[in-house]
């Protein structure tokens, strides 16, 4: 298997909301939906965000975790400076998201702050200035 990544689910209670928060909130286009079931986001030139109900993503892959606290994973959304960290988390703060962490300076040298979406998942939005996050941006046409 090479290394390689190409789409990320994540299991939500309320697929309408959640909709309503990246399309309507953050204007995110769909790749592809089915109604009431699974919305799809092309997230790289490769990769592709799934957000899928709870009751789909169970039937086929099988029963979530229970237990308190938010879930093991984060998300990340990086920026070529920290103008762009700024402007992110406003939006998504319009949006409807919990600002979980103000953007602040890192003591790793970067910028960055935190969301959480309708079911609680984690957004980090930053500003790396090291060489893999120049790389990264490089990579994405922004740098």
């Amino acid at each position: 298997m090479d290394t390689r990544l190409t789409f990320v689910t994540l299991a939500v209670t309320d697929l309408a909301a959640t909709r309503r928060f990246y399309v309507d909130g953050l204007g995110w286009a769909p790749a592809f939906e089915a109604e009431g079931e699974v919305i799809f986001f092309r997230v790289g030139p490769t990769v592709m965000l799934s957000l899928w109900t709870r009751a789909g993503f169970e039937a086929e892959v099988g029963p979530l975790a229970a237990g308190g606290g938010i879930p093991p994973l984060t998300l990340s959304h990086n920026l070529p400076d920290t103008a762009g960290v700024d402007r992110v988390m406003k939006d998504a703060a319009a949006a409807g998201a919990e600002i979980v962490r103000p953007a602040q300076q890192r003591e790793w040298g970067g910028y960055s702050g935190y969301f959480a979406d309708p079911d609680g998942f984690r957004w980090e939005v930053a500003y790396n200035p090291g060489p893999l996050g120049v790389e990264l941006m490089q990579a994405a046409g922004l740098a």
